[in-house]
């Protein structure tokens, strides 16, 4: 295969593209879903709530003219995500892009106090869920006209503390998968994840965030992310820019140590 010509040009461009992503209505996801209607892409807008995706949505038709179709679904759910993509395939007739964006990391006091519900859980909306999502889209990618699948990781992965356990070993899980997907479905499918750090999306909210600023400081940058920052990442990887990217684990962390 030849390489496209990716010398200096214009600024990303996904017209006639459709991108879904998961846990599209808030914080991260709903920066990139935003991010990609406005360099031209129809969007789809999934998370468990319905009201709260049919708001980006409409935000989405307001402020590009983009096509946006929010739908009620749970990435936790193996048997689901079928249907998801079947609506999808029937609204649009493709996906080009799948940002698999939703997940979760509950709060508990010990890892003894971890049940085995919560256990399942946190790796079947962060491992199990992307996994069987990204096969579901890839094998359809790669059986048309390629894509690109970009799986949200978090440095957890590679810096797991003791109050994340499951979700660091979902998402160092997610990595692997990263990787052996961009195998199972290149050429034409690339498979990357962005390995984010902390971003202040609503739920710093509830931080401490006096707290958070002495452990900011200890940063390159000096602070945490803010949600937008993460929306350039997304389209290069989205993008052609990134035809050569495939099987990476990208950090966007602000340097933390």
């Amino acid at each position: 295969m030849s390489a496209p010509d990716r010398r200096p040009g214009p600024a990303v461009d996904l017209s006639g593209k459709v991108a879904l992503v998961t846990g599209g209505s808030r914080g991260l996801g709903r920066e990139m879903v935003l991010g990609l209607a406005a360099a031209g892409a129809d969007v789809v807008v999934a998370s468990r709530d319905l009201a709260s995706c049919e708001k980006t949505a409409a935000e989405v038709r307001e402020t590009t003219g983009r096509r946006a179709l929010p739908v009620s679904a749970h990435v936790g759910r193996w048997e689901g995500l079928d249907e998801l993509v079947d609506t999808v395939h029937a609204e649009f007739g493709r996906i080009d892009v799948l940002v698999n964006n939703a997940g979760m990391s509950p709060r508990y006091d010990t890892v003894a106090d971890v049940s085995e519900v919560l256990f399942d859980k946190v790796l079947g909306v962060n491992l199990k869920g992307p996994f069987r999502l990204a096969a579901l889209v890839g094998t359809r990618m790669a059986a048309g006209e390629g894509g690109s699948i970009i799986n949200v990781s978090s440095t957890g992965a590679v810096r797991p503390r003791a109050d994340i356990v499951p979700y660091a070993a979902a998402k160092a899980g997610l990595n692997a998968v990263t990787v052996g997907l961009a195998h199972a479905f290149g050429p034409t499918v690339r498979v990357n994840a962005i390995m984010c750090g902390t971003f202040l999306t609503d739920v710093s909210a509830a931080w401490d965030m006096e707290a958070f600023g002495r452990r900011a400081a200890t940063f390159a940058l000096g602070r945490g992310g803010q949600p937008s920052e993460i929306v350039g990442t997304a389209l290069y990887l989205a993008s052609d820019w990134s035809s050569f990217t495939t099987g990476s684990v990208i950090t966007v962390d602000g340097g933390q140590p």
